[in-house]
Parts: C-alpha cells; structure tokens; sequence
C-alpha cells in the first residue's frame, strides 16, 4: 500500500495496543515511524532495474526477519520496562503492514528465507481513500478526545477499514466468477485470469486474461447493465519463446506470474508487467535488448525502465465506467524514462 495508509495503519495499531501505557501520542508517532519502515527498503540499489523491482518487499517484508526484529525493537523502545507489550506491538505493526501488502497485486516475499515467491491477492489497488480514511479519522478522533472516548474512536477506524479489507476480498470472487463466464461466452480461450480494482475503488474491476495468442482486458463494474466487452492484444509469445532464457527476462516472467508482454519498440526489445497499469500505460516496462547497426539483437547489461503516464481523461472515463456506463479507456499514453 502507499507510504500514508502504512503511517496510518500503524500509527492506529499502535494506539491500539499502547495508547494506555505510553500515551496516545507517542504511540501513534511510534507506530507511523515503524509502519513505513519496512518499505525503506526502496532506497537499496539493487544494481539493475529490474533488480530493483523484484527485489522490493523482499526481505524487509519476511515474516521470519520482522519477528525477529520485533522484540530488539521493543526493547530499545520499552527501555526494559514494558518491552513485552512493546514487542507485541511492533510486531503486530510489521504483520499488518505485509498483510496488507500482500493483498496488492505487486508481489510480496512474505515466506523468505525459505521461499522468494512473491505472493499477493490482488483485490485492493495501493492506493484506496476508503481504506485509509477511517484510520485518519479514527487516529484524528484518538488525539482529539484521548482517554477511552479517543481509544474507542481509533478502535472503530481499524475495524472499518478490517471491514472494508473484507469486502474487497468478497467482491473480487463475486467479480471472478462473472469474468470467467463472460470470457466463456465471447469464445476466450483463456489460459490464466486476473482480477484487480481499478485504481482507488473496488467498485470497478479489471480483468487480465493470458490466451495463447496473447492476452485480453475488460473491465467489470457492480453497476454494469450489459455484458462487458474483452479487447485482444497481442502479447509477444514468439518473442518471448526466442528471449526466455535471458536472465531479465525470465525473472519479469517469474515475478508476474506469467502476466506480461514483449514487444518490439523500434530497435529496442521491451518487457512489460500488464498487472500494473491499463491498456495502453503500463508503470513497469523495461528496455531488455537493442538492435545494433547491422540489426542483430545485442543483450543490455543493465536493462533501461520506462514508464507511460496516463492520459489526463483518464480519470474521468474511471468514474463513467465505475457507474455502469460502457465506454472503452483513453487509448493514448505519455511514454517517460525512469
């Protein structure tokens, strides 16, 4: 999840456990600082792009290491008194953090030393205002009132956005099934399917199936009135056969789980994660191989990144289509490097 509804989750979990003992506060401060802190692992070059990508939510995200961490953290903050409770809420501000992590598409490495695999459910986008407003609000109440009126409050923004965690879950199976059905009924032949929230709501879906000849995409609202149409694209299969045994490439195809693309863009050999991102602008998009003067393919030994903004109407064709309407996406995207 993004950098405030971390500060925000933790900040109120750890008003939740040691409002009492150590002050609203300070446990809220405390707890802001330590729910961002797993994610300061952003600053480590990993020496590649690629690397860089792959490697975040590693192991600063492993339930192992942050269990271990935790109770050298509640010492030096409980400075030998009340270390035991501080303990338990570092830890519990280190699990809430992957868990929601983990319930974004990107990936999170939750299962090293032991398994690099990335895991994530992919039925909240990072950014949701619905899941972070009621921690504000309940945080905003706790530091206003204080006392049990303001531990109450922030009690209740917890269990709202828990809630709202919940029905996110329950709408991406609901919406699941009604992917798999339509995809049947427009004769889509579709080898694996992915459901995502549209960004910042859970009221639009997108749907990623990969087919054998490439890939399709549609969105699916809780207001649709008629069936939702799935666009073709191709995805570069021919491509990635001849490439699959580069080492960018094959550890993109690793990490996505299957749900990319390759394609030629000029001289240049492109991989693309279709997880983040919509027809046509993807986030992650990585230059792998050039073509040099005679036109043969040369290997990159660092691959080049990226991004293709989103189109400004953008915004307003995602609260028309959230609302039922049938209109296709902006179809032009803003190409910049990283």
């Amino acid at each position: 999840m993004d950098s405030v509804s971390q500060m925000a989750l933790g900040a109120a979990v750890g008003v939740a456990v040691m409002g009492r003992r150590a002050g609203i506060g300070k446990a809220a401060l405390a707890g802001a600082v330590l729910g961002t802190l797993p994610d300061l692992d952003v600053v480590i070059d990993y020496g590649d792009p690629v690397s860089n990508m792959t490697q975040h939510r590693g192991a600063s995200h492993a339930l192992f290491y942050l269990t271990v961490c935790a109770p050298l953290l509640g010492w030096l903050l409980g400075r030998c008194a009340c270390w035991q409770r501080w303990t338990l809420a570092i830890w519990l501000i280190f699990m809430t953090h992957v868990g929601i992590d983990f319930m974004t598409v990107y990936g999170t490495q939750l299962g090293q030393p032991f398994t690099d695999y990335p895991f994530g459910l992919g039925s909240i986008f990072i950014i949701d205002p619905l899941y972070t407003l009621p921690l504000l609000a309940g945080l905003w109440l706790a530091l206003r009132r204080r006392g049990e009126r303001g531990l109450k409050a922030n009690r209740q923004g917890l269990w709202l956005s828990t809630l709202y965690l919940g029905w996110s879950l329950v709408a991406q199976w609901q919406v699941g099934i009604k992917a798999e059905r339509l995809l049947a009924q427009q004769g889509i032949d579709a080898e694996q399917v992915l459901v995502m929230p549209a960004p910042l709501t859970t009221l639009l879906w997108r749907v990623l199936a990969m087919t054998p000849e490439g890939y399709v995409e549609g969105y699916i609202s809780w207001l649709d009135r008629e069936p939702t149409p799935f666009t073709r694209h191709a995805g570069g299969r021919e491509l990635y056969r001849e490439w699959q045994d580069q080492p960018y490439v094959a550890r993109m195809a690793w990490f996505t789980k299957g749900f990319f693309s390759m394609h030629e863009r000029g001289r240049e050999l492109v991989i693309t994660d279709l997880r983040m991102g919509q027809e046509p602008g993807y986030v992650f998009n990585f230059v792998v191989a050039e073509r040099d003067k005679q036109g043969a393919w040369q290997t990159l030994d660092k691959p080049r990144q990226f991004s293709e903004g989103h189109n400004p109407a953008q915004f307003a064709w995602l609260w028309r289509r959230a609302l039922g309407q049938p209109v296709m996406p902006p179809s032009k995207a803003v190409s910049y490097k990283l």
